[in-house]
């Protein structure tokens, strides 16, 4: 999901206007205060909300689903800009537990692809591999740190001669901080995208909510960035997952770019599907909090 959000249409042909230096020197400039601000976000967030990072948001958290189990995320994804749209239909994201602390993940989509022209093309997105291990755990209420690196790679079709996936693989190494205070749970993902024969750039995410029983509402800002072209795709969206039956969870986000909307700027994003756990006996079904990867023994 990332990655089509990161390459959305029209974002190969974006220009940039600065030389290399500068626009590398205004790069580390931006990733230093937003780094600053989220950590310090991160610190002070004591009796304001309770949130978990995952589907159906772009930041992901530290939790994993457990030994053997498997948590199963099937959803409708539109990203939609001034004069095109990548949307996906579905998205299937299979996550499996290795252990407490490790998860495999494989994530593809069959994605609507629709140009300025208003021609619509149809096709198989980038193959998602991705290992995630929650290398440090302080417990329920303490710090935990995870590290998720995920690769992207294109399927043995014709989807990039039909402009529907980017030429590009690309690298994604990212770290995921969650802590909670209380009633708080915040969560944190700050990551570097390594782009081969394409611009690599930064992540940035925090997702924020409160549950009411079988009800969590969140909301989420997320940025990605490339430099060499430069380019920022900043967004805030809302979202709520509630529990419908173990081990079924409704996943909803909607939300919008914080820059004007272009080619390469979304002024829509959105997520809409199913949360699937299982097996079902790994799960509390007294628990109504719908504990995305976390689930309880």
């Amino acid at each position: 999901m990332y990655e089509d959000f990161l390459s959305g249409p029209g974002s190969h042909s974006f220009a940039g206007t600065h030389s290399d230096c500068v626009i590398l020197r205004r790069l580390l400039c931006m990733m230093r205060l937003r780094i600053f601000i989220l950590l310090h976000l991160l610190l002070a967030l004591a009796g304001c909300a309770f949130a978990q990072g995952g589907p159906p948001y772009f930041t992901n958290d530290p939790g994993t689903p457990g030994p053997k189990n498997w948590e199963i995320n099937v959803g409708y994804i539109p990203l939609l800009y001034s004069n095109n749209s990548v949307s996906h239909t579905p998205d299937l994201d299979l996550n499996f537990g290795v252990g407490d602390r490790i998860q495999l993940t494989y994530e593809n989509a069959w994605l609507r692809v629709a140009d300025s022209a208003g021609e619509t093309k149809y096709g198989l997105g980038q193959s998602n591999f991705g290992v995630k291990w929650r290398f440090y755990d302080a417990g329920e209420n303490g710090l935990s740190i995870s590290t998720f690196p995920q690769g992207f790679v294109n399927n043995p079709n014709n989807a990039v001669k039909r402009g529907i996936t980017p030429a590009s693989q690309a690298f994604l190494l990212p770290f995921e901080f969650a802590k909670k205070f209380g009633p708080v749970d915040a969560n944190l993902e700050l990551g570097y995208n390594f782009v081969h024969d394409g611009s690599s750039g930064w992540l940035t995410g925090l997702v924020l909510g409160h549950t009411f029983n079988r009800l969590e509402i969140d909301t989420e800002y997320y940025n990605t960035s490339t430099y060499n072209p430069y380019n920022s795709q900043p967004t805030l969206d809302a979202g709520m997952r509630y529990r419908l039956h173990n081990p079924v969870i409704l996943l909803l986000m909607a939300g919008r770019g914080l820059e004007p909307a272009s080619h390469n700027q979304p002024y829509f994003v959105g997520y809409f599907g199913v949360q699937i756990l299982l097996p079902t006996r790994a799960y509390n079904a007294d628990n109504p909090e719908p504990k995305t990867e976390q689930p309880k023994p």
